[in-house]
């Protein structure tokens, strides 16, 4: 692969961890960027493994994960959507939960 594939990729990285970092007020949108650090760190990892020659067992083993973690947010936001009436973090207390 070449090199502005590399640059893209960690753009994207980075970019998504600026987005998750710097976006607090609502959940989908955390939930969202999340997701797209997944699937930059999931084209980085495959690229890595394609560079190498190495077997491609354990990209299974990644999604699996990614998709566990893609359900479980899905379910905090609707199980806090259907508390609070909105997704809105800044309403949430640490002691409602």
């Amino acid at each position: 692969m070449s090199l502005s594939c590399y640059v893209s990729l960690l753009f994207m990285i980075f970019s998504g961890l600026i987005v998750f970092c710097s976006l607090r007020k609502h959940l989908l949108l955390t939930l969202l960027s999340l997701e797209f650090l997944v699937l930059s760190l999931y084209f980085l990892f495959f690229s890595f493994l394609i560079m190498f020659n190495l077997s491609y067992y354990f990209i299974l083993v990644f999604l699996t994960f990614s998709v566990c973690e893609g359900a479980m947010g899905l379910g905090v936001l609707v199980s806090m959507i259907r508390c609070h009436g909105n997704d809105n973090i800044s309403g949430l207390s640490i002691l409602g939960w």
